[in-house]
């Protein structure tokens, strides 16, 4: 799962920043090396601070097997949004919940 070909929709490519959705296809990296992934690869983006700097806080969930992984990395844009990753063994796409 998650080692083909990677897409955006047009809703992602306006609405989060760029290295957002680097990290983002990072973290499902990541979570390849940890466990099995689910075809369905759920991200919840919100804006926390650190000592009055912006931060874009990411958590990373799936289904089956449960998983869930909680970073923040330092962001001059941060966004609130919740994204779908979705793997359909030809493609995997990045999409926001309200282009589902």
């Amino acid at each position: 799962m998650f080692d083909n070909e990677r897409y955006i929709t047009k809703g992602v490519n306006e609405g989060i920043p760029f290295l957002t959705t680097i990290f983002l296809w990072d973290m499902i990296e990541e979570a390849r090396r940890k466990t099995q992934l689910d075809y369905l690869q759920v991200f919840e983006l919100y804006v926390v601070h650190d000592d009055g700097k912006p931060m874009q806080k990411v958590i990373h969930t799936q289904e089956q097997p449960p998983y869930k992984n909680v970073k923040a990395f330092p962001c001059d844009k941060p966004v609130i949004a919740k994204i779908f990753c979705i793997d359909d063994e030809t493609h995997s796409t990045m999409l926001l919940a309200s282009e589902y």
